[in-house]
């Protein structure tokens, strides 16, 4: 390959076959054109027997140099010319690929590819091999580093995938130092921006490691682009406790957070909003018991990384438990009630709830808390059993009155009295607490050093004490037993509640314990609560989809569990079974890293976002092959064959072909119709208006499938792809909405347009124009901007009803959010709306006129990333247009049903007033 400027030839040698142009001059000159056929009679064979001397016609000089330019041409193409080609250094040895593939390359995995692409077809044009290697480890990949042919490496680029787990640079590292070449090779090394990690190489030293094999080029990415982590909520009251992190201070940033069901669906949204020198981020996320337990997963909008996505289980489920008080509890000291502490410890995970026995008992309970209540009473037995047996959860403490006298509805047989540790009669000191058994469903929680036990009701021995034990205490003794009674549980936990018998009930592990059994209650069990190793159910790909686990993915033990150890045998996702499943989360057992520090001076630095090769070999082709039709047609002509009687013959043919081409068309068009129109019947859709600008149409087509995309995963409504309608041709009775976007280079409507859309407008219909410009809409009602007296021209002949500024009151501000302001990619445009009459279809305003740009703030791409930035809120701003859009589309479809009376005090509720 040789480089002039930024043009480059793949097969210079090509070029050479320039030379031989003066030859194809020389050869075109000389060639006289072919004979004209001509018809005469034989008897003009008798005239002029003797011919004169005649010179041979030669080829004209401008056909010469077409014929000329298009040899050129072919030549130039062979040659392969590239624009702005990708330099791979000098040497024909292999060129280097090294990947970071880790879950923080999934942001922006695409121009990843993309560039992998542009440097394989480089080393194809230059023949040379690839290496290709990835940072993220892979179960079961080959450790032998091989050099691939630019077809075989094309392949394993389209199969490449960021990991849901991080990378690992210290092993490729190794990998590296199997690698023999025979002389340098240029690396071109695509990470994601960031460190790997505290137990792994910093990025400085992996570069200098790639130096050695040769030239090294790295590409990263902006400190605004790095992925962010979101970590597991926090269990704030009735809230979530929203907390993500991000790699870089230095600028403000906000991150729209969602909840979803099992179903996909939005049950709540939260922003987190980052200061300009914060890192971490923190918002709670309130939502009603009854939502909040039907909330499985959190993730970051518009980002899809599997550290942007939070499973949850059953430890994060708000479950009722009941505390049975008695008259003796109520009148003892608050701090020395065992009630108090387990009311606090039990707060901030459940919902609870204290009475009596019988009371508790006629509510719908998760778990039965029993303090030191001693014997209980043979009916009260007899329910509490059966509403065991049923799935319900008993879990009961020891103190001085079950140790004189207990019943039978325990998990193990108790002896009479107690043991007393540390007393003046003994010479043993209080005991702590060993290590968890593996097969406890507590197995994995940290016994602090200082927790100690002083006294305790002992268990009798047994065949099935030690499969009955969840906690013992250093001395081998039970601390917490348990059995399956039914298709609940029976807890005793040897000690009491308070600070009497232990400081137990003073530590965090106190808390801990009591969200384990929670968590097992209800008839439904956390997955590592049985202690066996859990198969996997669904895992996280790198893009955070929740899918069918991969071959590889192997089942999960309680440390990997509890540790929140995703790895690559691993993933994070959901093990157990559907009826008991436990979540693994990546976020959860890692750190974010740092951004990746200043790398040596040897190593040549690159943007993903820079300039891509253009290869101009199709487009030499096509010019070619035009300039060779036009000589096809020349030289008919100069061969006569395009006389007048063929002239009119083809004139002819090409008219039939045309009135063919146009029935065809129209038969076409008229099928295409149908099809929109039975679409358009069937399903839900939004519609916009083509304006007949490319740079428009596309932006709104991108918003609205944006809205589209928001509406089915927050609302019930769920719409199909958008479509377009051109005003004057496509019938617009099936769209209750019809967003316009206004620019000047739009041509006046017709007579047929402008009657369809005042028959939309009156039938029911609501058209939404954007006249796209900050503030363009304050000035409507005067002499306006050039949107405004566009508008003014395109309506022309419409009668336009009365247009006033959206009143506080309006249905628009509650149909689904509750909001005041109406902001898109601009913020500070006055919205109009027609002044309507309830009883007037249905108060659903036929005209609404605002400037805020609102598609160019919904407009996402395919991946679901943000195309336009929207000024001066940022993604706050962007969060509040789509919650315009769909209060938008939830007005045109339900109307002034939000107006009705019966919702105001829950509406003024949330408001707080």
């Amino acid at each position: 390959m040789i480089s002039i400027g930024s043009l480059a030839f793949a097969n210079p040698w090509l070029l050479a076959a320039l030379i031989g142009l003066p030859a194809i001059w020389w050869l075109l000159r000389v060639t006289p054109p072919a004979p004209r056929r001509q018809t005469f009679p034989a008897i003009r064979l008798l005239l002029g027997l003797t011919p004169p001397e005649e010179t041979p016609a030669r080829t004209p000089l401008w056909l010469v140099a077409l014929r000329m330019l298009l040899a050129a041409l072919v030549i130039l193409a062979l040659a392969r010319p590239v624009l702005n080609p990708t330099a791979l250094g000098a040497g024909d040895g292999p060129v280097v690929l090294v990947v970071d593939d880790g879950w923080t390359a999934a942001r922006d995995w695409q121009a990843r590819r993309d560039l992998l692409r542009d440097l394989v077809s480089q080393a194809a044009r230059a023949s040379r091999p690839v290496i290709l290697l990835t940072s993220a480890p892979t179960p079961g990949a080959e450790t032998a580093i091989q050099e691939l042919d630019p077809a075989e490496a094309r392949g394993r680029i389209e199969s490449l995938a960021p990991k849901p787990w991080p990378i690992d640079r210290a092993a490729l590292m190794k990998r590296l130092d199997g690698l023999k070449l025979d002389g340098p090779a240029p690396v071109f090394w695509l990470s994601d921006g960031l460190e790997a990690g505290a137990d792994q190489p910093d990025a400085a030293a992996f570069a200098e490691r790639l130096r050695r094999i040769g030239p090294v080029t790295v590409y990263r990415t902006p400190a605004e682009s790095l992925p962010h982590l979101l970590l597991p909520p926090e269990n704030d009251g009735l809230a979530f406790g929203l907390v993500a992190e991000r790699p870089a201070a230095g600028f403000e940033e906000s991150l729209g957070v969602t909840a979803l069901d099992d179903q996909g669906r939005m049950v709540g949204t939260a922003t987190l909003d980052f200061a300009a020198d914060a890192t971490r981020a923190k918002a709670p996320l309130e939502l009603p018991a009854e939502l909040r337990n039907r909330v499985t997963s959190l993730a970051i909008d518009h980002e899809s990384s599997a550290g942007a996505r939070v499973l949850l289980d059953e430890r994060w489920r708000r479950r009722p438990v009941g505390l049975v008080v008695s008259t003796a509890q109520e009148s003892a000291q608050p701090l020395l009630s065992e009630l108090y502490y387990l009311d606090k410890a039990l707060q901030p995970f459940t919902e609870v709830r204290r009475g009596s026995l019988d009371e508790l008992m006629k509510q719908d309970l998760a778990i039965l808390v029993l303090a030191d209540l001693g014997r209980l009473g043979d009916a009260d037995t007899a329910k509490l059993e059966t509403w065991v047996e049923d799935g319900g959860t008993l879990l009961r403490f020891a103190g001085p009155r079950l140790a004189d006298d207990s019943d039978g509805l325990l998990p193990v047989k108790l002896r009479k009295g107690d043991r007393t540790l540390g007393g003046s009669l003994t010479w043993d000191t209080p005991a702590t607490l060993a290590p968890f058994p593996p097969n406890s469903p507590l197995a994995g929680l940290k016994v602090p050093d200082d927790v100690s036990v002083k006294r305790q009701v002992l268990a009798e021995p047994s065949l099935d004490l030690a499969e009955r034990t969840w906690a013992r205490l250093a001395d081998g003794t039970p601390l917490i037993t348990g059995a399956k009674k039914g298709k609940g549980w029976l807890v005793l936990v040897h000690t009491t509640a308070n600070a009497e018998w232990s400081n137990l009930a003073l530590s965090g592990l106190f808390v801990n314990i009591l969200r384990r059994i929670v968590a097992i209650s209800a008839g439904v069990e956390v997955g590592h609560a049985s202690g066996e190793p859990q198969p996997p159910l669904a895992t996280l790909d790198g893009f955070g989809r929740l899918g069918s686990p991969p071959a590889e993915a192997l089942a999960a033990d309680q440390q990997t569990l509890a540790g929140n150890r995703a790895g690559p045998t691993t993933p994070p996702g959901y093990y157990g079974t559907d009826e008991s499943r436990s979540a693994l989360n990546l976020s959860a057992g890692i750190a974010l890293p740092a951004p990746m520090a200043a790398l040596p001076l040897s190593v040549t630095e690159r943007g993903y976002g820079g300039s891509e090769e253009t290869d101009l070999l199709p487009w030499l082709l096509v010019a070619a092959l035009l300039l060779g039709l036009l000589d096809l047609l020349i030289g008919l002509a100069l061969r006569g064959l395009l006389s007048p009687r063929f002239g009119r013959a083809a004139g002819a043919l090409l008219l039939v072909g045309l009135a063919g081409l146009a029935a065809g068309s129209g038969r076409a068009r008229a099928q295409a119709d149908e099809a929109q129109a039975l679409a358009s019947t069937l399903e839900t859709r939004l519609a916009y208006v083509v304006t007949g600008v490319p740079a428009v149409d596309q932006v709104t087509r991108a918003g609205m499938e944006g809205l589209t995309r928001m509406l089915t995963r927050r609302t019930s409504v769920e719409p199909a792809d958008p479509i377009g309608v051109e005003l004057g041709h496509d019938e617009l009775a099936f769209y209750p909405l019809l967003y316009w976007a206004i620019t000047p280079d739009q041509h006046d409507l017709d007579s047929v347009a402008r009657r369809e859309l005042a028959d939309f407008m009156n039938n029911g219909g609501t058209l939404v124009v954007d006249l796209r410009e900050p503030g363009g809409s304050d000035s409507l009602l005067g002499a306006g901007t050039e949107q405004t007296r566009t508008l003014r021209r395109l309506m022309q002949g419409i009668e336009i009803p009365p247009l006033a500024p959206i009143p506080p009151d309006h249905v628009l501000t509650k149909s689904f959010y509750l909001m005041q302001d109406f902001p898109g990619r601009y913020d500070n445009g006055t919205l109009w709306v027609q002044q309507t009459d309830e009883t007037d279809k249905d108060g659903v305003a036929s005209l609404i006129v605002g400037s805020n740009d609102w598609a160019a703030a919904w407009a996402i791409d395919d991946s679901g990333r943000a195309l336009y930035p929207v000024v001066p809120g940022g993604e706050r701003q962007r969060e509040m247009a789509f919650r315009f859009g769909i209060n938008l589309v939830m007005y045109a479809l339900t109307g002034n049903y939000k107006a009705d009376q019966v919702h105001v005090p829950f509406i003024l509720e949330r408001l707080g007033q």
